[in-house]
């Protein structure tokens, strides 16, 4: 018989089925079961199913343990070489950071997670420094301003419980071709599943119009939920696209612009902490605006209620 006291805040709330599989890689569900049922595995001495969530000072008790049926075998994980001008520019986007996670500053052109058409992400960097750290949320390619990242598996768990109960405030700026009809509302729209166009999801985004010339104005948008270029088709949506949106603007005007989308606020509270965190907008806003006399918006003035 051998016993597994569980220390660690990481394997907290997590179902026991799941600690086995992580801490013996060669089980499978069917031997997990019935072993459980069986009383071979036990959770400080009574009878338990696959589902129990695990406590902080659980003793975890296998009485059937031996090495041959409780194997862990250490899976290779291939590692990207991530060049040197990545982490340093990695290095200076980050806005904050303490023990349980990072704000960076992400700058437009790298995306946010792999793919078959993408060679260096967000994702492949944080790896590169501790296979603990996650992504909690996303951000198109293009998009700049604030990311959300983890560094362990409670904090990840946090972070996805707060993105799901929509008790993380996020705010983005855009500059967008034309005006939209009304100043400020909130816009309901059915969004398409990109993996299965049969299915489609309801999206809830606020927004104002921060100030308008003749060609484009500035807006403010507040998602409430968190769909693919779910800011990017309610601009669409308003007839105003957004300048430099390449799949979303056919506009002919200012169509070799860069995405002028930004994630510029964010709020959230952790362990009874406030944060808000809120970004400079990059120079290529900076040079347009000046270039269509369009006022930089200030800090204080990045926020509404509707």
């Amino acid at each position: 018989m051998k016993k597994f006291h569980i220390k660690s805040s990481d394997y907290q709330n997590l179902r026991l089925d799941k600690w086995l599989k992580r801490n013996f890689s060669t089980l499978k569900q069917s031997f997990i079961e019935k072993n459980i049922r069986k009383g071979n595995i036990k959770i400080n001495t009574k009878k338990t199913s696959s589902n129990y969530r695990l406590k902080l000072n659980d003793i975890i008790e296998i009485f059937n343990y031996s090495i041959d049926s409780y194997k862990n075998i250490n899976k290779s994980v291939y590692k990207k070489e991530i060049p040197s001008k990545y982490k340093k520019i990695f290095m200076s986007s980050i806005l904050f950071e303490n023990s349980d996670f990072i704000i960076l500053d992400k700058w437009a052109g790298i995306a946010t997670q792999g793919g078959s058409k993408i060679n260096i992400s967000i994702d492949d960097i944080i790896k590169d420094i501790s296979s603990k750290y996650n992504l909690v949320h996303r951000l198109d390619r293009e998009t700049s301003g604030l990311l959300i990242i983890a560094k362990n598996l409670k904090t990840t768990k946090i972070f996805g419980k707060l993105f799901k109960q929509q008790l993380i405030s996020k705010i983005y700026f855009a500059i967008c071709q034309g005006t939209p009809k009304n100043k400020e509302s909130e816009v309901e729209l059915l969004i398409e599943n990109k993996k299965d166009l049969r299915k489609s999801s309801n999206s809830l985004t606020k927004y104002k119009v921060c100030q308008t010339n003749k060609n484009c104005s500035t807006l403010l948008f507040a998602p409430s939920t968190g769909k693919t270029h779910q800011i990017r088709l309610v601009a669409k949506h308003l007839g105003t696209p957004i300048i430099g949106d390449t799949k979303y603007n056919k506009m002919i005007k200012n169509n070799t612009e860069t995405l002028k989308l930004n994630a510029c606020l964010l709020k959230f509270e952790v362990n009874s902490q406030h944060y808000e965190f809120s970004t400079n907008l990059p120079d290529h806003f900076k040079k347009f605006m000046q270039k269509n006399n369009l006022k930089i918006i200030e800090k204080k003035n990045i926020n509404f209620k509707l």
